[in-house]
């Protein structure tokens, strides 16, 4: 695709997701396709876009990060998208809201979130929890533009990762000491995702990868191979993915994620219209 076209694209998703318009054809449905190659340029306009418009990417959001997925949409590996100072929020004392006004289909994912402290030294879990300053619980919230929530990995890519919004909980410090016996943890805690006091999904770290500090490996190994990246940076947040299936979400209902196994403070959100 041409540089001229993948300008056009990003403008034309940076206006979807600032307005909340649907798309009604995915890119890659029309002439000429959209690619996961293409996806990423899109992407990176974006973010250049973004950027001169005075917001600051503060991190990463890991997606498709089931291997299901994966040998559905023909893919090889995940793939991650940008996040912003005006996407990601911080809960206070455990909670906050979100307003999902100008969303059209939103989900929520619980996941587990890390801040860099440093670059991981190697693609290996214990690596990426040794590099990292705290973990948290966090809900993403994603938002799909196109009908029916179908598309194809360029598609999502293009879109922002579908990435809408972040709240981040309480942060658990993380000492490399600690390291080797958090990252078996990750791998074997459980969560209850609650709307309105009542249990409606049921999941943990091994519906990511097996595990978040796994899925974490699996995106610094890809990194490098997926077409003109940013190169990582201390103090990015990065998100893990969905420990539960995602589920709908409305204005009026709270939402509370919990876990056992796992010294990590539950996060409530509230969403507004």
């Amino acid at each position: 695709m041409a540089d001229t076209q993948v300008s056009a694209l990003a403008r034309e998703m940076l206006d979807a997701f600032s307005t909340g318009k649907s798309i009604p054809v995915a890119p890659s449905a029309r002439e000429g396709g959209c690619d996961l190659d293409t996806g990423y340029a899109v992407e990176a306009e974006i973010v250049r876009l973004r950027r001169a418009g005075g917001r600051t990417t503060v991190g990463r959001k890991i997606g498709l990060g089931n291997r299901a997925l994966w040998r559905a949409l023909k893919m090889k590996t995940l793939v991650w998208a940008s996040m912003y100072d005006d996407t990601v929020h911080y809960a206070k004392n455990g909670s906050g809201t979100l307003s999902v006004a100008r969303m059209r289909a939103p989900k929520i994912e619980p996941e587990v979130v890390l801040k860099l402290k440093s670059v991981p030294a190697s693609a290996d879990p214990i690596a990426a929890i040794e590099a990292s300053e705290w973990i948290a619980f966090g809900f993403e919230i994603v938002d799909c533009p196109y009908p029916e929530w179908k598309f194809q990995p360029g598609d999502f890519m293009a879109s922002l990762g579908l990435h809408a919004a972040l709240l981040i909980g309480e942060p658990r410090q993380v000492r490399k000491e600690d390291a080797a016996a958090l990252v078996e943890q990750l791998g074997a805690f459980t969560v209850k995702l609650s709307k309105n006091g009542e249990v409606v999904q049921e999941g943990g770290g091994k519906n990511v990868l097996e595990n978040p500090a796994l899925c974490m490996a699996e995106f610094l190994s890809a990194l490098p191979d997926q077409r003109g990246p940013e190169p990582l940076r201390a103090g990015e947040v990065i998100t893990t993915g969905s420990l539960t299936v995602p589920p709908l979400v409305s204005a009026g209902e709270t939402w509370r994620v919990e876990a056992s196994g796992l010294d990590l403070a539950p996060l409530t959100v509230t969403f507004t219209a």
